[in-house]
Formats: C-alpha cells, sequence, structure tokens
C-alpha cells in the first residue's frame, strides 16, 4: 500500500475569534497548493483515493487537484485535533487495495510518519505544503517491509 500525506499549505493565522479550522490559504500557500498539485497529478496513480481534513486550509490546498479532475472525499475524522489511530484507520493502512492520500495537519501527519517508519515516539515535523510518501511492500518470504518512498516541496516543483 502507498499512503501520501500531503500537508496543507502556508495559511493565515487566527485572528479575533476565527476558529483554527476556518483559517484560509495565503496567496503563497496558494501558488505551493498550485504547484504540489502539478507535481502529484503527475505521480499519483488514477486510482488514488484523496482524503481531505474539513478545515478550510486543507480544502483549500486539495482544491488545487480539482485543475487536474482529481475529486477528494472530506472526512471529519481528519480534522486538526485528529489522532494517528483515526488518520490510519480513514486510510485503511495497511490493508486498503489502492493508494491513499491524506491531506492534512501537523502534529499527526508527523506522528504517522514516526508511527509507520519505526519511531513512534519521534513526530517528524511535515512542513507546510510537503508530501511525504510512504509505501509497504509485502515480500513472499518476510513481513512487509515499510518504508519513505519520497519527500517533496513545492520549491522543487518546476512550473511555470
Amino acid at each position: 500500500m502507498d499512503l501520501i500525506l500531503w500537508r496543507h499549505a502556508e495559511a493565515e493565522f487566527a485572528t479575533g475569534d476565527m476558529q483554527d479550522s476556518d483559517r484560509k490559504l495565503t496567496a503563497k500557500g496558494l501558488k505551493q497548493a498550485a504547484k504540489m498539485a502539478f507535481w502529484l497529478d503527475s505521480v499519483l496513480p488514477d486510482t488514488c483515493r484523496i482524503l481531505v481534513s474539513p478545515a478550510v486550509r486543507t480544502r483549500s490546498t486539495a482544491d488545487a487537484l480539482l485543475e487536474y479532475g482529481r475529486k477528494y472525499k472530506v472526512m471529519p475524522e481528519l480534522g486538526v485535533d485528529a489522532t494517528v489511530r483515526e488518520a490510519l484507520l480513514a486510510a485503511n493502512w495497511p490493508y486498503s487495495r489502492e493508494p491513499v492520500m491524506i491531506v492534512g495537519h501537523q502534529p499527526y501527519l508527523g506522528a504517522i510518519v514516526g508511527e509507520l517508519l519505526g519511531h513512534p515516539l519521534h513526530d517528524y515535523s511535515v512542513r507546510k505544503s510537503n508530501v511525504w510518501w510512504i509505501s509497504q511492500k509485502q515480500k513472499e518470504t518476510t513481513d512487509a517491509e515499510t518504508y519513505l518512498k519520497a519527500i517533496m516541496a513545492p520549491d522543487l516543483v518546476l512550473k511555470s
């Protein structure tokens, strides 16, 4: 199974009575999301399920994929306060037959990385709009092997 973790792009700071989940992307965040969507569309399998937190900034990040005809599903269990367990259950890790991408938040995305790569007490720092691609392969003679397949940042994407 492939699990792709995409942290939302740069968002505005909460002001006044604004709820954390209502924060919008900044102009820089919109550019980051567009670059990453361009790259993701070129590498994601057509069968990839895309699951998104209901927060405004994650939906806006995922909206960049709509330009490429990719649809997503908003899942309340992937909200800003999600746990590793909730996110992995939503993705059906490691049992999903197709790749799954979660568009979500720190700290749970970094905690997922730590959990799956064998460092459960270490929360990795998944930077804004970065993608971490984790794969698991089942070998015939041994247990499944989980490994980090790729990390991508928007400033590495060449898009005009």
